[in-house]
């Protein structure tokens, strides 16, 4: 404080005797951004100009003289003052945008669960901030097989909430039951033409046949699925991999044709589970994740994605979260 006393009482003395104001105003400029980054506030800069202006015992036209600097100290508080607002309103803009694509995300992306007499679905997803990167999609087709897909958007905010909502439709309009294979084919055309070339889409899309209960399904860069069996007791990886959607449109998909016996579990993340950090900023080791659900596998799917979600937050650094989806198929009598 007692430098910048310096520094403006040095200014006065200066105002008193210069006859180049431009070169005094320079300086008052440059004084002004300092003290406003230090925090200090117009009325301790006018009390240390009352202070010291009393002690030179000037007279009238001199005082005057002296208020040029205090008036263009002032004026540079206004200046950042309404830089501040204009920050602050582009803010509140930003604000209503991001509520606008929350809402958007929480009507277009809905999606019902479908109840099958032989399989149990439990799934989660919860958004790190207002609107989600993460997907998923349950589709009953009436004819004894279900499509599920869980998708991550790399981007945020309302392009991402656009292309989820672009994806949805894009499954949705079929209207019957497809291969994987050809389901992310064709969704993958749709990234590669309509979404920002900086956007690309991670999914993993399955087709449950009830009848055979066979689990067919593809991978687009998405994080790698698991199978529970009740038998062994033991997790399977899902092998199939694909490249991420809306790189290139002539991609073809692998799939994999996977048996579902009783008792069986079809678990899907997206990487905001598998890349969980702890309080040490560690990652989660992805067995302690599949352990639990092993400890809950006797219990309903949808109980078993909340316990997990809920152990996850207890673990994870707060400033850390990311979005997260789990989803859980079981295969019951």
């Amino acid at each position: 404080m007692e430098e910048f006393k310096n520094q403006y009482k040095a200014l006065i003395d200066e105002s008193l005797h210069t006859t180049d104001s431009t070169e005094l105003l320079k300086k008052t400029e440059v004084f002004t951004n300092e003290i406003i980054k230090k925090d200090l506030l117009p009325e301790d800069i006018v009390q240390i100009h009352k202070d010291y202006v009393k002690k030179l015992e000037l007279s009238e036209t001199q005082i005057l003289e002296t208020f040029n600097v205090l008036k263009e100290v002032v004026r540079g508080f206004g200046y950042n003052y309404r830089d501040y607002q204009r920050l602050v309103d582009r803010l509140q803009y930003h604000d209503k945008e991001i509520d606008l694509a929350s809402r958007l995300q929480q009507t277009m992306l809905k999606t019902d669960i479908p109840q099958f007499d032989s399989i149990q679905i439990g799934v989660i997803s919860v958004a790190a901030q207002k609107v989600s990167g993460d997907y998923f999609n349950l589709i009953d087709h009436k004819d004894g097989t279900m499509s599920f897909a869980v998708a991550d958007v790399i981007g945020k905010g309302i392009p991402a909430a656009l292309a989820m909502s672009m994806i949805k439709f894009g499954m949705d309009s079929y209207g019957h039951s497809q291969l994987p294979s050809d389901g992310l084919k064709r969704l993958n055309r749709v990234v590669e033409k309509n979404v920002n070339q900086n956007m690309f889409v991670t999914m993993f899309y399955g087709l449950y046949e009830e009848l055979n209960h066979l689990l067919y399904c593809s991978s687009a860069g998405h994080e790698p699925g698991y199978i529970y069996r009740a038998e062994t007791e033991e997790f399977e990886e899902i092998s199939v991999r694909g490249r991420v959607l809306g790189v290139n449109q002539q991609t073809r998909y692998k799939q994999q044709e996977i048996p579902i016996y009783l008792d069986d579990l079809v678990i899907i993340f997206t990487d905001g589970v598998t890349e969980v950090r702890n309080e040490s900023g560690d990652f989660v080791d992805t067995e302690i994740l599949l352990n639990m659900i092993h400890k809950y596998k006797h219990m309903h799917p949808q109980d078993i994605v909340q316990l997990l979600y809920e152990a996850i937050l207890k673990v994870q650094k707060p400033e850390k979260r990311d979005d997260l989806t789990i989803l859980i198929i079981k295969r019951v009598n």
